[in-house]
């Protein structure tokens, strides 16, 4: 019958594709986000953290200096900077300190000052403010770059949705006036330390050096003073 040849090719057909399938090389392994079949695509790409210090090779010092400043601007506002320089006979290091700033949040993508992920989502939740510290240390083979992020939290009175304030009755034996209002927000009492943003450091280190190398640095004065 032209019905039952019908679904004998199709069963046919079904069970070829099934045996082709179970022919072809199935190792199933996960490349850039999705799978692999058959060993197509390309490997995942594996980060390789960068050395803090960083240590870069005998170029121009003023050279150096700058694409640090370049960098780090492109993050945090400069407070302060001293360049590497030669006094006496002997190389000083460089230092450059930022102005401590509140970090962005998830919704200010567009802020540079933290990563995504865990560091960006902390400090949705939590006031939290870095600042960035980065030397240059000469070398006898060159320089040592350090970057250093330091994390702060807010520290305040209170929370700011707290039931008990300002305006809680008192039993010590304190007047207190009845126009006392409870205060609208908490009063920050100072900032302590929670730890290093190590990632945004690999951001930076990573800025720095492929500033350092993706540009052709003057002709350096390393060994001509």
């Amino acid at each position: 019958m032209p019905g039952q040849r019908s679904h004998a090719l199709t069963r046919d057909v079904a069970l070829a594709c099934l045996l082709l399938a179970a022919t072809l090389p199935c190792g199933c392994r996960r490349w850039n986000g999705g799978f692999n079949f058959g060993g197509w695509g390309s490997p995942e790409v594996v980060a390789v953290p960068l050395d803090n210090p960083l240590h870069v090779g005998p170029i121009d010092p003023d050279f150096v200096w700058r694409m640090v400043v370049d960098t780090v601007d492109d993050y945090f506002r400069i407070a302060s900077e001293q360049a590497v320089r030669r006094d006496q006979g002997a190389w000083l290091e460089g230092k450059l300190t930022t102005f401590p700033e509140v970090s962005g949040t998830s919704f200010e993508p567009w802020r540079r000052d933290t990563t995504p992920g865990f560091e960006r989502l902390q400090s949705t939740f939590q006031t939290i403010r870095r600042i960035a510290t980065i030397r240059v240390t000469p070398e006898s083979s060159g320089y040592a770059i350090e970057v250093r992020v330091v994390k702060e939290q807010e520290d305040v009175d209170q929370s700011q949705f707290a039931a008990a304030g300002s305006a809680a009755q008192r039993h010590d034996g304190t007047v207190v006036r009845s126009e006392a209002q409870p205060r609208p927000v908490p009063a920050t009492l100072g900032w302590y330390e929670i730890g290093r943003d190590v990632a945004l450091e690999q951001r930076i280190l990573e800025g720095i050096a492929g500033r350092i190398t993706d540009v052709d640095p003057p002709r350096h004065r390393w060994l001509h003073h």
